[in-house]
């Protein structure tokens, strides 16, 4: 009974706080930098594709700025990575949640845990699932960011977003997803996703607003 009534509470603060982010004037937070400007060429790493949305998707999405590239190494490993920054104005819209987005473009969650990743002395708040679409299977590394603080949670999210809107007047939020086809192999892939978020997350971070 209690815990049932601890759901209750949290129900009822996420719903408090959705009306006053969504009531509330903020203000316009623009990226630190273009996100274009991350790099097409990184130790090794070559952008083979890159992926510009139609307005149909970019009607759903709402981000403010973003990047959908695929990166290849020299081995022929290929990772992918869609980073959509949300600069918290009237045209920007909030983060959609991939547990909800995947399973709606027919992937089927196979495993998914909350973790972090070590960076040599800082720490990234990461999800860690893979996802089966027919014979295809992807590892998907995600991570959502709010003033230079990465979280691994949509709760934790929407709290980080309402205490910045209080405390600073800004409701801003970015959201980071690496994915790496894999066939059985998921610890390489794992590899491989991190390392390129290695690479990568130096430039991520100058990018976004802290």
């Amino acid at each position: 009974m209690i815990s049932k009534y601890r759901l209750f509470i949290v129900y009822g603060l996420l719903i408090a706080a959705a009306i006053f982010v969504h009531t509330h004037g903020d203000v316009y937070v623009p990226s630190s930098k273009p996100l274009e400007e991350i790099p097409r060429h990184e130790n090794g790493w070559r952008m083979a594709e890159e992926t510009r949305f139609d307005e149909r998707v970019l009607e759903v999405l709402k981000p403010t700025d973003y990047i959908s590239r695929m990166y290849q190494d020299g081995e022929g490993k290929r990772v992918s990575i869609y980073l959509g920054y949300h600069g918290g104005g009237p045209e920007s819209g909030p983060i959609h949640s991939p547990k909800h987005c995947l399973p709606g473009s027919g992937w089927h969650e196979m495993s998914s845990v909350s973790g972090e990743m070590n960076l040599g002395g800082e720490r990234i708040n990461l999800v860690r699932s893979t996802y089966q679409n027919g014979y295809a299977k992807e590892l998907f590394l995600y991570w959502y960011q709010v003033k230079g603080r990465t979280l691994n949670d949509e709760y934790a999210l929407k709290f980080a977003e309402v205490k910045n809107s209080i405390l600073h007047n800004r409701r801003d939020s970015a959201f980071v997803r690496v994915s790496v086809p894999f066939e059985e192999d998921v610890e390489q892939a794992v590899a491989v996703g991190e390392r390129f978020i290695r690479d990568f997350y130096p430039h991520i971070q100058r990018v976004l607003p802290n």
